[in-house]
């Protein structure tokens, strides 16, 4: 744990922007990002310990492939209900993780020290999502099955995230057009396209928005209608940016490699 503790301080050092950043910038950047890092040797891990309990291969896979498959439903659930839900910064007690895992992200939408998600957060969020599916398909063996294949998928989310917020147009149509959706998400309207690499719930649950001519802008888009009257009776997030904004805490890390 003090490694990563470390990682975290030597990596936050520098200013990683995405708006700033070519694609070997990110990748560099991403896949020395200690939260990164820990998903992988967790995964690697969790396979590897599937050599030391009884497995039924095609129940094994099948735990897997679950895993992967509820992954956007339980992201679309997440995302919509709780890290757009008001209730997180109504608390002085949750107040610090909504700002860390989602009030940054949509203030400061190009810094990707805010973009990945916490582990305190995302590691114990993986388990309860995948776990229980691994163990009711195949026991000790399906669970390691799954939680592996959560934390890959999560792996791979987060850099479809990266990608979305780099200055960089893919040339693949499947990338430009998350891109698009999520950009929308971002700058237009926050209240759809929840999805990330995928938008099935979102078109299911009549979310989607394909251009943004078929919404209204939103006026909270940047802040999540975490302003005005709501900053004066929940203050929690509103002191805790002032105190980042006076410690100087968010122009002290050097600039990471531009595009130049």
């Amino acid at each position: 744990m003090s490694a990563i503790f470390i990682g975290y301080k030597r990596w936050g050092e520098q200013e990683h922007l995405l708006n700033r950043m070519t694609l070997r910038d990110l990748v560099r950047a991403y896949f020395t990002y200690p939260a990164i890092q820990a998903y992988l040797l967790l995964a690697a891990a969790c396979l590897c310990a599937l050599a030391f309990v009884p497995v039924a291969p095609l129940a094994t896979a099948l735990s897997a492939l679950l895993a992967v498959a509820v992954y956007p439903l339980a992201w679309y659930l997440l995302h919509r209900f709780v890290l757009h839900g008001k209730f997180l910064y109504k608390s002085r007690h949750t107040a610090t993780v909504w700002k860390r895992i989602h009030f940054d992200h949509h203030q400061h939408p190009n810094d990707l020290g805010v973009l990945f998600g916490a582990l305190y957060t995302t590691l114990p969020t993986i388990v309860l999502v995948t776990a229980p599916i691994g163990f009711a398909v195949a026991g000790p063996a399906g669970t390691l099955a799954a939680v592996a294949a959560g934390l890959l998928t999560t792996c791979f989310y987060e850099f479809c995230h990266c990608i979305q917020h780099l200055a960089y147009q893919p040339k693949n149509k499947t990338l430009q057009r998350m891109k698009r959706l999520h950009m929308a998400h971002h700058f237009h309207n926050e209240q759809g396209n929840y999805g990330i690499t995928n938008f099935f719930w979102d078109r299911l649950l009549g979310t989607i928005y394909e251009s943004p001519g078929q919404v209204a802008r939103s006026a909270t888009v940047r802040n999540l209608g975490y302003a005005g009257e709501e900053t004066r009776r929940y203050p929690w997030v509103a002191r805790l940016s002032q105190n980042a904004a006076s410690s100087g805490t968010s122009r002290s890390r050097k600039p990471a490699a531009a595009n130049t």
